[in-house]
């Protein structure tokens, strides 16, 4: 199957507007061939001088050819002008259409690949990939068109006047060509790939930093804890003193070539004036003269347009990357859960395809059943969980929720079976009204209420004139990590699933906050099934199981005192974890 060109692709998403792309390239290249016009008419200048010289006042055709050189700039300019208004109506409805697509297919991904490929990335190929399309649309391929026709008309002028002359202004243009091919070759297209992917890494990097910034003020570090945006910046500093440097004689060759056209006229010049000097080649020397900046001026174009279908491409790959990434789909026959129970069948994951994260696991939790995931860190804790709400598929075997194949459940269905409360909720710019009614859009403000009540949310709503309509994140009106846990918390109660998944829920909360938040998850907890991810061991003493995973694999499973009377690793982590406790309370005891 013959593949699409990047133009073919673009043009598919033009819809209508698809003649308006084509006209604006006609527009444009009537444009240049009309630009052309004047500098014809400033020939014709020159010579009524040079034939009236020394009788100036016999000239009496430079003022209408004046006037007909201005008009035709003017035409020209008035022509281009109608060729951008048609490239940017095309191109403002390509990078539209693509942005809907691209947002219409990250709402049918599964939620663990959005957050895998990352927030800062899927931003930039939102926004500013189809904002490099758009551009080239809307300007780069209306100027390839008035570039080319400017170099055909180029041609045309420079032969027609004096073929000698013209034959040399076109030499340094053959030599500056040839270091732009050099320059714009393979190597610049992988060059163009590492120059996006750096500032990918760093707008990625930059939102993961931003979002870190409570983290930092709670534990006083500094911005080198942020090892990989720090690193990130490094690299493209690396890279970009690298490339320059790479670039820094080719360049200064091909602007050397493309300005050298006036040694070679010069020097023509005093070659075919060695036995006199006619006024017809005097004419034709003073007019290359003139035109010949023309040529560096539309070389330099091309170039920078060969460097911006190599963005474009860049840009029409990461827009694939996105819309490659398969959806979640129902497989087989569509069912029902029967219960809120949660099982994994022998379930092997890996988020590389290299190393697996979760390694042949096998467990059932009954309906009703409040079970914990603990052990150390890079565990599979959180990566099982996520299992239970599809964020991924497993590679192989099978998660069953209410005893139905998570795949086979539909995405809406699965996802008012399944609530979480994760350690960092995120809440949006909106009011707490709003932002609880996210999990029940058609929630009554009554409904909304009972949920912030039973989430311990009361004393957030009191403390705000507006109450419950209070926007959040305008006016100086901010949450503290505890208080945003709680209103994350009443939005899981409203959505009112059957299975919640608990990770970390309590990990940044002050100790006011995490007694609030504690009541309200106890609260949450009533007659559902809870899944709780946790390194504070204190919070899991009282699961009906707990389940001890390490490198990926069940180490262990049972009661709390079932775990604490064998010798295994769940008994070093609570003998490890006693004693920070007990060194914490001995270091505060000291400072006051």
């Amino acid at each position: 199957m013959k593949k699409q060109s990047n133009l073919s692709r673009l043009l598919a998403y033009a819809g209508g507007h698809k003649i308006l792309t084509y006209l604006s390239w006609i527009l444009s290249a009537a444009s240049a061939l009309v630009a052309l016009v004047p500098f014809w008419y400033i020939w014709k200048i020159l010579k009524e001088v040079l034939d009236a010289a020394p009788d100036f006042e016999e000239a009496e055709q430079i003022t209408r050819y004046g006037w007909m050189a201005v008009g035709f700039a003017i035409l020209a300019m008035l022509v281009y002008i109608g060729s951008l208004m048609c490239s940017h109506l095309s191109a403002f409805r390509i990078a539209t259409n693509i942005r809907i697509r691209l947002t219409h297919h990250i709402a049918t991904l599964p939620l663990g690949r959005i957050e895998q490929f990352g927030s800062g990335r899927l931003r930039r190929v939102i926004a500013e990939t189809s904002g490099s399309a758009e551009t080239y649309l809307a300007h780069q391929l209306p100027d390839k068109a008035r570039a080319i026709s400017t170099t055909v008309g180029l041609l045309i002028l420079l032969l027609a006047f004096d073929w000698r002359l013209g034959l040399l202004s076109l030499l340094p243009v053959a030599l500056g060509f040839a270091i732009m091919a050099k320059m714009t070759g393979k190597s610049m297209q992988r060059k163009m790939t590492e120059y996006q992917n750096a500032l990918a890494d760093m707008s990625n990097e930059a939102v993961e930093y931003v979002r870190g910034i409570p983290v930092v003020k709670t534990f006083g570090q500094t911005i080198y804890s942020f090892k990989r945006f720090k690193k990130s910046i490094e690299a493209y500093e690396t890279w970009a003193i690298a490339y320059t440097k790479e670039l820094r004689l080719p360049m200064m060759f091909y602007t050397l070539a493309i300005n050298s056209v006036f040694v070679f006229l010069i020097a023509a010049g005093l070659l075919f004036t060695r036995d006199g000097v006619s006024d017809r080649f005097l004419l034709n020397l003073i007019f290359y003269i003139i035109i010949t900046p023309v040529i560096s001026l539309t070389l330099t174009k091309l170039m920078y347009l060969s460097e911006n279908a190599m963005i474009v491409n860049d840009a029409l790959q990461r827009i694939d990357s996105v819309l490659e990434m398969p959806s979640l789909e129902t497989e087989g026959a569509p069912a029902h859960p029967k219960d809120s129970s949660v099982e994994f069948r022998d379930v092997t994951f890996s988020y590389d395809g290299n190393k697996n994260a979760l390694s042949h696991i096998s467990l059932r939790i009954e309906a009703g059943e409040s079970v914990a995931f603990v052990g150390p860190s890079g565990g599979g804790k959180t990566t099982l969980a996520s299992l239970a709400a599809r964020f991924f598929d497993p590679q192989s075997g099978s998660v069953l929720v209410g005893g139905v194949d998570a795949k086979r459940i539909g995405k809406e269905e699965l996802m008012n079976t399944v609530s979480f409360v994760f350690q960092n909720s995120r809440l949006i710019k909106a009011s707490i009204l709003d932002n609880v009614r996210l999990a029940k859009p058609d929630a009554s403000e009554q409904e909304v209420m009972q949920a912030l009540r039973a989430a311990q949310c009361m004393d957030i709503i009191e403390k705000f004139p507006a109450g419950v309509h209070t926007v959040i994140g305008t006016k100086g009106v901010y949450l503290s990590g505890g208080e945003q846990q709680r209103v994350a918390i009443a939005r899981a109660w409203l959505k009112n699933a059957p299975i919640l998944i608990l990770d970390e829920a309590t990990a940044f909360a002050d100790p006011d906050n995490e007694s609030r938040v504690q009541a309200a998850l106890t609260e949450l907890a009533k007659e559902r099934t809870v899944i709780m991810i946790a390194h504070r061991l204190s919070t899991v003493v009282n699961a009906d199981r707990i389940y001890v995973l390490r490198d990926g694999a069940l180490a262990e499973s049972g009661s709390c005192r079932e775990l604490l009377d064998s010798d295994g690793v769940f008994r070093r982590m609570w003998q490890e974890y006693r004693r920070s406790v007990r060194w914490k309370v001995a270091k505060e005891a000291e400072t006051i």
